[in-house]
């Protein structure tokens, strides 16, 4: 047994032509946040606290659809949301429909610890935002130039993006070009796995949504059991089509494989990536609470850093092979 950290930037047909100065970025600030989380777990901080650290790091890089680089609305607004999860107690938090905060993670957690609920969306979670003093910022914070221009071209599309995916959906069905043809229009979930030395497990997600996603709409970045789940057994984030995600059940799945079939993390994770959810749809990060990782996904590739105690370590996009 030892520690273990995995985080994710997001999932889908990310383009192996993606060009240098989009794809250099988003591997140095996975490397750097992995830095940050293997930092925290050497220094004995508790699983819960490295998720949120990491998770907040990444909601501050706009290289990723969250906090800082969420994308629009089909209005041209901001809805961010986030879940927390503590493995060993269970407690978890979430929130959506974020329009000021800047870190939901942080927000998530609150909810979690300084209220008797689990789930608190749009005004409310605003309201509560700012009885907690959490930092907040004018909206206009998040409109990037970027986002903006990637709000045109699914509006001129009439599509709705789906995560880092460049096969759009537009009336139920796939189409097969793409928002921008160099894949740069798209922006993964964020997420981040780990375990300490003793077992403890702690998982968290956040994400910005959907490009040009109809107001109020709710991904499975915020759903316990869909995109975020933890217990004593392992902890999983997910990413990539959220509709696919939580009609999976896919983060409480992994989970469950183990609890009940007596899975592998390995396994379980395979089986649910690979066999309950459709082909180009679900990625995920994964620890166990015997410090193994597993970073399964059915999309051509997923942003994803990971760390063992035995000095494992790897950023990768796409598969070796």
């Amino acid at each position: 047994m030892g520690w273990a950290i995995a985080l994710h930037g997001g999932a889908g047909d990310i383009p192996v032509s993606l060009p240098p100065e989009h794809r250099q970025p988003r591997e140095e600030a996975l490397r750097h946040c992995l830095q940050i989380g293997v930092d925290a777990l050497q220094g004995k901080m508790h699983p819960l606290d490295v998720v949120e650290l990491v998770v907040r790091e990444l909601e501050n890089i706009p290289h990723f659809n969250a906090g800082r680089g969420s994308v629009l609305t089909n209005k041209g607004t901001i809805e961010m949301e986030a879940s927390i999860m503590d493995g060993r107690t269970k407690k978890c938090g979430a929130v959506s429909g974020l329009k000021t905060v800047v870190n939901a993670i942080s927000l998530a957690r609150l909810v979690m610890e300084k209220t008797p609920h689990i789930y608190l969306a749009f005004d409310g979670a605003e309201e509560f935002a700012k009885e907690q003093g959490v930092e907040t910022v004018d909206p206009s914070h998040f409109i990037t130039a970027e986002n903006v221009e990637r709000l045109h071209h699914a509006k001129e599309a009439n599509i709705v993006q789906i995560d880092y995916s460049t096969q759009p959906l537009q009336n139920g069905t796939k189409k097969e070009t793409s928002v921008v043809a160099n894949g740069d229009s798209q922006l993964g979930t964020v997420g981040c796995v780990a375990v300490d030395s003793n077992g403890n497990l702690a998982s968290a997600t956040s994400t910005g949504g959907l490009v040009n996603k109809m107001v109020g709409r709710i991904g499975d970045s915020p759903i316990i059991g869909g995109g975020t789940y933890a217990n004593e057994l392992c902890a999983v984030s997910a990413t990539g089509k959220g509709e696919a995600i939580l009609r999976a059940t896919v983060a409480r799945d992994v989970a469950a494989l183990m609890e009940f079939k007596g899975f592998s993390l390995m396994e379980a994770a395979n089986c649910v990536v690979h066999e309950r959810t459709p082909k180009g749809t679900v990625g995920l990060v994964a620890v166990s609470a015997a410090g193994e990782v597993a970073t399964p996904y059915n999309t051509t590739g997923m942003f994803r850093a990971c760390a063992t105690e035995d000095g494992y370590s790897e950023v990768a996009i796409w598969s070796a092979s």
